[in-house]
């Protein structure tokens, strides 16, 4: 059995409420920091970040708040960071398999009594895919993955039973599922085209992404209002709004920063109208830029590093390659990609700081406006 290797966590972006990231003596933070909060260390094995807090869970249970409201509390099993609803998920108190779900206004500091609760059915224990390190964020998808729990009411809204869910990830206006046979189905809000259907229109039930059937997807994540999709393979499929170049597609935004790229690809106009990639532009023609990309894009990383993980934040996107690295792309006004700086990119760029430390990263999750990474030191050659 391989030896675990030392690692940390790291943040990066927004902390105007002070929640942890890195030093946290600054609103932002543009370079990767060690989290040097209080109880927040190795042994945190998920992150959920909302805009104005995060909550940290370790593998003993312990979920711990920080930002815009403080506290920590003892025995649960996933939590979910919302504006609207802290949730948590945490073992049943009477005898046999279940758990408790328990949605707390944020500012309870997990003190009180909850909004709400309900007895759930937990499927069979099964070792964690992503090691002992870190651990898969189950929720907003409960362990029966019969249901799921939203931010708005209803808060508990029952799923298909064929649709056999394996992950599933809210954005600002629709919803992503991942179902056991690696298909994609999107739903609610499509005005900026985050479903992938080829249109701008709201779906009220999950419908399945007919451009990446027959494909085998192993994760998908949701932005503020754009989309990713990771193969089996290590592909990248993107869509939804570009207006930051979170898509890492050409955007009007960034053109005066000579930020932009070039490349082939289909998207939409302001005012839907088509508009074909640069590569199909006439030589010395003005560059098109993507507004709207409304179904599943291509995308390939510099050097054609595969990519294993990915997240959202609000309008950047970051993907972990196969090798340990990882890329950010999209809107960095605080300093959420990582580079030192606040610009905001429309191509994937390396994070160099992990690359200079000797650092493997091994998961990354987004909150709207920061970025948080766990990484460990790379094994000697």
């Amino acid at each position: 059995m391989a030896e675990e290797r030392p690692g940390a966590w790291f943040g990066f972006g927004f902390c105007g409420f002070g929640q942890a990231l890195g030093s946290g003596r600054t609103r932002q933070v543009h370079s990767p920091e060690p989290l040097r909060a209080p109880k927040v260390d190795a042994d945190t094995c998920l992150v959920s970040a909302s805009w104005s807090y995060t909550a940290f869970l370790s593998r003993a249970g312990q979920v711990q708040l920080s930002g815009s409201t403080g506290g920590a509390a003892s025995g649960y099993r996933d939590v979910w960071a919302s504006e609207t609803f802290l949730v948590v998920l945490r073992d049943g108190q009477g005898p046999g398999l279940g758990a408790e779900l328990q949605a707390w206004e944020p500012g309870s500091a997990l003190r009180g009594e909850p909004l709400w609760t309900q007895t759930v059915v937990l499927e069979a224990e099964r070792e964690d895919e992503q090691g002992p390190e870190t651990q898969s964020q189950t929720l907003p998808l409960l362990p029966c993955a019969r249901a799921y729990v939203s931010p708005r009411p209803p808060l508990y809204r029952p799923l298909a039973p064929e649709l056999r869910a394996r992950r599933l990830e809210l954005g600002a206006e629709h919803a992503l599922l991942l179902d056991q046979g690696g298909q994609v189905y999107s739903w609610g809000g499509g005005r900026h085209g985050q479903l992938g259907h080829g249109t701008l229109e709201a779906e009220l039930e999950p419908r399945l992404l007919e451009a990446l059937q027959g494909l085998r997807m192993a994760e998908v994540a949701a932005g503020g209002w754009h989309s990713v999709s990771v193969s089996e393979t290590g592909d990248i499929y993107i869509w939804g709004w570009n207006e930051s170049g979170q898509l890492a597609l050409p955007t009007r935004s960034l053109a005066e920063d000579g930020k932009t790229v070039t490349g082939e690809a289909t998207g939409l106009n302001e005012d839907g109208s088509e508009a074909k990639g640069a590569a199909a532009a006439e030589p010395g023609a003005p560059t098109p830029f993507i507004a709207v990309q409304p179904f599943p894009a291509l995308l390939d990383l510099p050097l054609g590093s595969d990519a294993i993980k990915a997240s959202c934040g609000s309008r950047h996107t970051a993907v972990v390659t196969r090798t340990g690295e990882l890329y950010t792309w999209g809107w960095g006004k605080y300093g959420q990609l990582g580079h030192k700086d606040s610009t905001s990119w429309d191509r994937p760029c390396r994070v160099e700081y992990f690359v200079d430390k000797q650092l493997q990263v091994k998961a990354v999750t987004c909150g709207p406006w920061n970025t948080y990474v766990y990484a460990v030191e790379k094994e000697k050659s």
